[in-house]
């Protein structure tokens, strides 16, 4: 089996009927988007408190709720798996005047522009949705992805 050397939490983030992505764009490359989130950093409790430290360093964000419901496994050039934790989450809050990512101070890394798309199969599929594995799961699964985030929590 091989060994797990990188791992991501990201958020198919939903504000509404709208769902939150990050437009990068970079000189020399078409631009893509991506959704919200990064590594998870040997200071993160869990992978979930992973998704929270990213949401508010790339947007200024709260989560109202996040949901564990997908993994993308990658085979990773430099040997090893990388493996992406995906999550539905629902956007409590957001001020993009409080991000702390140390990407926004790095122009040499290209523009970061929060945009907000309807989410739907056609829309999602209509972008340059990185990985491209993401963009079909949500494709596939739009409706269930929003069913999870309705269900209501019940206390035990």
């Amino acid at each position: 089996m091989a060994q797990i050397v990188k791992r991501n939490a990201r958020a198919i983030l939903l504000d509404g009927d709208e769902l939150i992505l990050i437009k990068r764009t970079k000189p020399g490359r078409e631009p893509y988007w991506v959704s919200v989130g990064g590594g998870i950093e040997d200071e993160d409790p869990t992978i979930e408190d992973a998704l929270h430290r990213e949401v508010f360093e790339e947007l200024g964000g709260m989560l109202e709720r996040a949901e564990l419901i997908h993994l993308i496994t990658d085979e990773l050039e430099g040997g090893g798996v990388g493996v992406q934790h995906i999550f539905a989450a629902r956007l409590a809050s957001m001020d993009l005047s409080a991000r702390t990512g140390t990407e926004f101070s790095k122009p040499e890394r290209g523009g970061y522009e929060v945009v907000r798309v309807p989410f739907t199969a056609e829309a999602v599929r209509g972008l340059n949705l990185m990985p491209p594995e993401l963009s079909e799961f949500i494709s596939a699964n739009a409706d269930a992805i929003v069913s999870v985030l309705d269900t209501p929590i019940r206390k035990v």
